[in-house]
């Protein structure tokens, strides 16, 4: 479980913000599971999901509960993959 929030919010901080309001919650990355614990490329519903959390990676990088998630190398190739540019906070 503990992955999955991690992973979610790894996702959130690389994400381009939408136009619209958006909820930040790691558990919205959870499609990117697959993509983080394995050689598995992201998903289409994960890099959907990544680039609507984007407003929230600065907060869960900022996170020490998260921070080890969002900055991973896996988290960096999922962005990478997904398009999104990881953030400078």
């Amino acid at each position: 479980m503990a992955v999955a929030v991690a992973i979610s919010l790894f996702f959130l901080v690389v994400v381009s913000p939408p136009v619209e309001a958006v909820t930040c919650s790691p558990l919205q990355l959870s499609p990117c599971l697959a993509a983080f614990t394995s050689d598995t490329p992201p998903s289409s519903t994960c890099c959907q999901r990544l680039k609507e959390q984007r407003p929230c990676l600065c907060g869960y990088l900022k996170n020490p509960s998260l921070r080890q998630y969002v900055n991973s190398p896996a988290s960096r190739k999922i962005a990478s993959s997904c398009g999104v540019p990881f953030p400078t906070c």
